[in-house]
């Protein structure tokens, strides 16, 4: 079975980080995905934003989150879904739904625009050694030159 969710988004809100009493680290974000479209019957634009629990505990990414993201960071999010259930005070079940990246099965990564904790922007070379997944992939995906020729992904094409 496969339990795997990718989500491109903007985070809502700072990346919030709490340690435990080990000293591990979770860190919980909240991303928001926007999907926009044109109502044929009026011509009008729509569109409808759902919003992505996220909670890193990697604590390598969660390191990595809270240095170089901040509200507002594009990001590219992969994980498992998972749901938890509690009971609330009044004795009703309650649940939701977050995506969940562990030690390693998950990647987090600031796109494009990535910015520091501090509000500056982070430039290109901190960027490059400072993102980190999981699971990186050695071999990037072939991309077209100007001809249409297809090529391997060279270091320089890659933006983060």
């Amino acid at each position: 079975m496969l339990n795997k969710v990718m989500v491109i988004g903007r985070l809502g809100r700072d990346p919030e980080v709490r340690t435990f009493q080990n000293g591990g680290k979770v860190c919980n974000l909240s991303v928001a995905t926007t999907q926009k479209w044109k109502d044929r019957a009026t011509g009008e634009r729509k569109e409808r934003t759902e919003w992505h629990r996220v909670a890193i505990f990697n604590e390598r990414l969660a390191e990595m989150a809270e240095q170089y993201m901040k509200k507002g960071t594009l990001v590219y999010v992969e994980g498992s879904l998972e749901t938890r259930k509690w009971t609330d005070q009044e004795g009703k079940d309650r649940y939701y739904t977050e995506i969940i990246l562990r030690q390693f099965n998950g990647e987090v990564k600031v796109l494009m625009d990535g910015v520091r904790s501090d509000g500056s922007d982070a430039d290109e070379k901190d960027m490059q050694s400072n993102t980190t997944s999981s699971n990186r992939d050695s071999n990037p995906a072939p991309r077209s030159n100007e001809d249409g020729h297809r090529r391997a992904a060279q270091d320089e094409d890659i933006p983060y």
